[in-house]
């Protein structure tokens, strides 16, 4: 039904505009000949006034002809541009030479039927004429969408006066669904300073926000600088969370297909944006090169890691995907995503507990995986802290068992995500993850397989994080709990940690622990206080902040180095390599087969044996160290 009336519409549109070109090219016709005889039709001879006439019909049907092919009647003339606008000049042109053409032939042997500078008249008037009506459409639709918001539009400030800029404040203008009003421009260009662009008078640079923002009563502001660095959105948005307005902001200049600039793809400044630093690239050519045409298996394949593996894995054509989780609803939303994102894509979904050896020894068996990147495992450490006997069964035995199957069925290449919880840990967790790196050092000298680690910080809105925890408590109107004042934090987000992740395996020569270069730490509690500041409140004002005290097994900072181990570059100058530290092998893997019985009595001491194991864990010192992200 709606799309009979849309139809319905478009008909009557059309109809309107073949009704009203027929007119235009009567009316320059008449114009025409009154411009070249002064404008009295007394002086205009007989003989051209009947010569106008009789070509009239064959002039209105040439025109709608030219115009049809021209596309002049179905374009939207609402939004209306440079485009549309060469295609007036382009019919109006072609129908002049028309006219002429006609004319002449109708006339053969006489050569001014008509006045020479009837043509150009002809074409000058049918061209303003023509322009006029679809313009003033669209004039008169920018007036009714201001009378329609009235006192409701929003006051938007737009930081950005090039291209991006420029279209975004067309849309706000022409669109009746939008409630914004653009104020004000602002752009660092001194000599923009002072112009108008589609009506928003360009006021000043960045050192003038907060003045224009209470100057001009600003609601929203909004950031279209596309191809800005992120240490330059950083420093806008260091003046503009103190000014209590809503921020949004275009995404980065590659997320923007052929310069298209919308409402729609404006989303809301968070504090990924105020972290400072540009985004981590990768050579994508040597993951390309290193996944294409593989077997590839992602443990924990549904969780924020694991599923974000997957995302990139699949966009590098490997022959096989092969999805492994013991947590089904996450697991099936990944392969949803996968199936819809990736039609071609040979995706194998399996549920299975990395801790069953004949499990994964039959998909092991079945499969035959490649390359493997093992990312199952308990991470949250305040509960792994009331579990630890579930941590070390997990991340250990889950890891040893997965790591004997990679070497019995020839792997070539697995790689561990480990943490930097696993440096000099005060929490099971950590401990357990440092485990798991000796584990995978042991094995590779030992095996055919190329066994590697990854080791990073926190990653910005994984399962546990900081950041969607701050959020639903600044929803709920607070307060926002943060543990200590001086706690810090390397932070990184999903997508940056897993492409370095990727492009670490294609470096792996077996036995490395890959390092990643996490950035500036940030201070937890600058986080609260920036998230709350950009959600448009103030801090301790309307949304307080409440400090909990540190958690079991947390730490106030972070390591991603132990003492022994030195670092070593790679062609990346975010991913490092971290020295192996000696182990007596065959006393580890005895203090292992231990382990493993051990546990599986549900022990009420496995923190003392895992000390045994692992000298650098030290739970009586926790307070100085980590959170559960």
């Amino acid at each position: 039904m709606r799309k009979i009336i849309i139809d319905k519409q478009l008909l009557i549109r059309r109809i309107f505009l073949i009704c009203y070109d027929m007119l235009a090219v009567f009316a320059a016709s008449i114009v025409a000949l009154l411009i070249r005889f002064d404008l009295h039709i007394m002086k205009i001879p007989a003989e051209y006034l009947d010569e106008v006439w009789r070509t009239l019909p064959y002039m209105m049907i040439v025109t709608l002809l030219i115009f049809w092919i021209l596309r002049l009647y179905s374009s939207l003339w609402s939004y209306a541009g440079a485009l549309e606008m060469m295609y007036v000049v382009s019919a109006c042109i072609l129908d002049t030479i028309a006219v002429a053409t006609i004319i002449l032939i109708r006339n053969w042997g006489d050569m001014y039927p008509v006045p020479r500078s009837f043509y150009i008249l002809y074409g000058l008037f049918l061209f303003l004429f023509v322009m006029g009506c679809r313009y003033s459409y669209r004039g008169l639709r920018v007036l009714r969408n201001m009378h329609r918001g009235g006192m409701y539009r929003r006051n938007v400030l737009v930081i950005g006066a090039g291209d991006a800029g420029n279209q975004l404040i067309k849309e706000i203008n022409n669109s009746p669904y939008v409630k914004k009003k653009v104020v004000g421009v602002i752009d660092d260009d001194r000599n923009k300073i002072g112009n108008y662009i589609h009506g928003a008078k360009v006021v000043g640079d960045r050192s003038d926000i907060l003045e224009k923002v209470e100057e001009l009563h600003v609601h929203e502001i909004i950031i279209a600088m596309p191809s800005a660095t992120q240490k330059q959105i950083k420093g806008i948005l260091d003046i503009c969370k103190g000014t209590g307005c809503t921020l949004q902001r275009l995404p980065g200049i590659y997320q923007l297909v052929n310069g298209e600039v919308s409402v729609s793809k404006l989303k809301d400044v968070d504090v990924n944006d105020l972290l400072g630093r540009d985004p981590v690239t990768v050579d994508l050519q040597s993951i390309m090169d290193y996944v294409s045409g593989k077997v590839i298996m992602v443990t924990g394949g549904g969780g924020s890691i694991g599923s974000e593996l997957c995302r990139q894995i699949a966009a590098h054509k490997p022959k096989q995907l092969i999805i492994v989780d013991i947590y089904e609803n996450t697991t099936y939303d990944v392969q949803n995503e996968l199936k819809v994102r990736f039609p071609e894509l040979n995706l194998v979904v399996l549920i299975a507990s990395v801790r069953n050896t004949n499990r994964m020894n039959w998909i092991f068996e079945h499969y035959r995986p490649e390359i493997i990147y093992h990312a199952a495992a308990h991470k949250h450490v305040p509960l792994m802290e009331e579990s630890p006997n579930e941590a070390i069964k997990n991340n250990v035995l889950g890891t040893w068992k997965i790591v004997q199957a990679a070497d019995r069925y020839g792997v070539k290449k697995f790689v561990m995500i480990s943490t930097d919880k696993a440096v000099n840990p005060t929490n099971i967790m950590g401990a357990s993850k440092r485990i798991c790196e000796m584990i995978i050092q042991t094995y590779n000298r030992r095996s055919k397989t190329d066994f590697v680690a990854v080791r990073f910080g926190n990653v910005l809105g994984s399962n546990g994080s900081v950041i969607p925890l701050f959020k639903k408590q600044i929803e709920r109107g607070g307060p926002v709990t943060v543990t200590h004042p001086d706690i810090v934090r390397y932070f990184m987000t999903i997508p940056e940690a897993v492409s370095l992740v990727l492009q670490a395996g294609t470096y792996a020569r077996g036995g490395e622990i890959f390092v990643l270069d996490m950035g500036e730490p940030v201070k937890i509690l600058d986080l609260a206080r920036n998230l709350i500041l950009l959600s448009g409140h103030k801090p301790d004002e309307d949304i307080r902040i409440v400090f909990t005290g540190l958690r079991p097994g947390e730490k106030l900072y972070e390591e991603m180095l132990m003492d022994e181990e030195g670092l070593q570059d790679t062609e990346n100058n975010l991913i490092h390599i971290g020295k192996p530290i000696e182990l007596d092998e065959d006393k580890f893997m005895q203090q292992l087969e231990e382990l493993k019985e051990y546990v599986v009595t549900e022990p009420e001491d496995i923190r003392e044996y895992v000390k045994k194991i692992v000298p650098t864990y030290h739970p009586e010192l926790a307070g100085e160290g980590q959170t559960d992200e």
